[in-house]
C-alpha cells in the first residue's frame, strides 16, 4: 500500500550514475511534492550530468543543469525515510547500505535512456519517457502530486 506523502520527510532517488534517472526524478519530486519534503538523489558511481536529460527537464520548466552527480558516499546525510532506486544496481547499493536502518527501499524499474540508439530526437524522446514515466509513478506513490504544471 503506498504511503501517504506527509509521512514521508526524506526522500533520496537513486540510480547508477546520478546522471540521468535520478536526477530527473529528485527534480520532478521537488516540484510536485507538497513543501517540507527533503529530497536528493545519488548514484553508485558518479558520471557527468546528460545533456539531453537537462533538455527533457527543461521542456516542462524544470531546471536540472546545475546538478552535480555524486555517489552515494558522497552524501552529508545517509538517514532517509524512503530510497527509491531506478536501477537494479542502485536496488543492491541501496539495500546494502540501509540492511541495518529504518528506511524502506523500494525499487521503481525504469528504462536507461542513453541506451536508446537512434536520430537525436528519438534518443530525446526515450528521455520524455522516462521523465513522463517518472512522474506518473510520481502521483500514483504519493499524495499531493498532481502533474508537472501543478
Amino acid at each position: 500500500m503506498p504511503a501517504d506523502s506527509q509521512k514521508v520527510s526524506n526522500v533520496l532517488f537513486a540510480c547508477t550514475m546520478n546522471a540521468v534517472r535520478s536526477p530527473m526524478a529528485a527534480a520532478l519530486m521537488r516540484h510536485l511534492a507538497p513543501p517540507g519534503i527533503y529530497v536528493d538523489s545519488a548514484g553508485v558511481r558518479a558520471g557527468a550530468l546528460d545533456p539531453l536529460a537537462v533538455e527533457a527537464m527543461a521542456e516542462i520548466g524544470l531546471k536540472i543543469g546545475q546538478h552535480r552527480p555524486r555517489c552515494f558516499e558522497d552524501l552529508e546525510d545517509g538517514s532517509f525515510d524512503l530510497v527509491i532506486t531506478l536501477s537494479p544496481e542502485a536496488q543492491h547499493k541501496a539495500v546494502e547500505l540501509t540492511r541495518t536502518a529504518a528506511t524502506l527501499v523500494e525499487y521503481w524499474p525504469t528504462m536507461d535512456p542513453t541506451a536508446v540508439d537512434g536520430s537525436r530526437e528519438q534518443r530525446l524522446a526515450a528521455y520524455r519517457a522516462v521523465r513522463d514515466q517518472l512522474v506518473e509513478r510520481l502521483k500514483q506513490r504519493f499524495s499531493g502530486i498532481s502533474g508537472p504544471h501543478s
